[in-house]
């Protein structure tokens, strides 16, 4: 357990700033506040992120990148931030957006104020606003361009605001893996208790480490790969079992991602994919995806396991999905047998996970290491674990035959 070696109680003075600031969203939409973080000017898609609690997990979130985040939670910094709970190196969201950052730290945990990490990472943000009210317009409206304009940058016009949101590009399109992921690949040995299961491949599209540990945890003998690992690397390897992770941008725009992952299904490896994974498992079968009107983001969004007829809560941050079937079995369009959606969004019908009925192959569209909760979905590391298990099994029995 990680315990506080210094006083925190109240963020320094150089991490608070002052003076005022504006949200706006490209329809002229415009929410004046006060600067919160870093001061200046950022740009992105603005989301919503509906968690009652996890703010530092989601701002430490590679999938959040090229996003202006806004909580829903009104009181947000409470609990201050520590080493422990970063879920990557840094924060990546673009911007950030609350209605009452906390003056006041109150977690024995903590060892910085979470005004420090966002001002050390030059995250600008904004505070004092109706967060009600931008959220009602992302949902009806769905996720737009934006900007958050503080200090020098909110004298600026409100049609040079507008101009400089209008500009950037959407997020549709965007391929962000390469901003994200590992600069060299890394490895971490099985842990645990349990017995190991053998060496799995991980694609770093994101990844957060979280992750990582419960690969480990689970058996595994763990290599994570930069998202441009060519497939003779992965090849050369010679790993047990393969997993996609994580991470921002469209799936449309990650054809390499693909490509390899269509040879690594051929080889008859054994896949788990999560989030990015699963829609990047239905490219490379043959669907098509496309863009949520707002998304889910949160830590409380209701899966139904049409295997077994339960229902998780869930962790999410998508805003793309696979367009498939989601009643009965699919002939992959690639040719890889059949195809079943297995998990689907109690809230709107999306494809919340792809399971392969003729290769050992399956994922899901939300997160099941939910670092800051809720835990329903932890089951599918098991799952895959004996997935692996019983594919060695079946290619023993078969050498032996033979």
């Amino acid at each position: 357990m990680t315990t506080n070696t210094t006083e925190v109680t109240v963020p320094p003075a150089n991490a608070v700033p002052t003076g005022a600031a504006v949200l706006v969203l490209e329809d002229g939409t415009r929410y004046v506040g006060r600067a919160y973080g870093a001061v200046g000017r950022t740009l992105g898609e603005v989301v919503f992120s509906t968690g009652m609690t996890g703010y530092q997990e989601t701002l430490t979130d590679p999938s959040y990148a090229g996003q202006i985040v806004l909580m829903t939670a009104p009181h947000i910094g409470n609990t201050g931030v520590n080493d422990t709970d970063m879920e990557s190196r840094k924060i990546w969201v673009a911007g950030f957006v609350v209605r009452d950052p906390a003056r006041r730290v109150s977690n024995f945990r903590a060892q910085r104020s979470l005004d420090e990490d966002l001002v050390g990472d030059g995250v600008v943000g904004i505070s004092g606003i109706d967060t009600r009210a931008v959220t009602r317009r992302i949902r009806s409206v769905g996720a737009m361009r934006a900007g958050v304009f503080s200090g020098a940058e909110f004298e600026l016009s409100d049609d040079a605001q507008l101009a400089l949101v209008r500009e950037q590009a959407s997020m549709a399109g965007k391929n962000l893996s390469q901003e994200v992921t590992t600069p060299e690949r890394y490895e971490v040995p099985a842990t645990g208790d349990v017995a190991r299961v053998g060496s799995i491949a991980v694609l770093d599209l994101g990844i957060k480490r979280a992750t990582v540990q419960y690969l480990a945890e689970h058996g595994f003998d763990v290599t994570v790969l930069p998202a441009h690992t060519s497939v003779e690397e992965f090849r050369a390897l010679a790993p047990d079992a393969v997993f996609y992770s994580n991470g921002p941008g469209d799936p449309a725009a990650s054809d390499a991602q693909v490509v390899l992952l269509r040879e690594l299904l051929r080889d008859g490896i054994p896949y788990f994919g999560i989030c990015f994974g699963n829609q990047l498992l239905g490219r490379a079968l043959g669907f098509d995806t496309y863009k949520l009107p707002f998304g889910h983001r949160g830590i409380n969004q209701p899966v139904l396991d049409k295997r077994t007829g339960r229902v998780e809560i869930t962790a999410q941050n998508h805003g793309f999905a696979v367009d498939a079937p989601i009643e009965g079995e699919t002939n992959s369009p690639e040719g890889f047998g059949r195809v079943q959606v297995s998990h689907i969004s109690l809230n709107d019908q999306v494809v919340e996970g792809l399971e392969c009925l003729d290769i050992p192959a399956f994922s899901v569209q939300y997160h099941p290491e939910a670092a800051a909760g809720p835990h329903d979905a932890f089951y599918l590391f098991d799952r895959f674990r004996a997935l692996v298990q019983d594919r060695a099994a079946a290619a023993d029995t078969t050498t032996q035959g033979a």
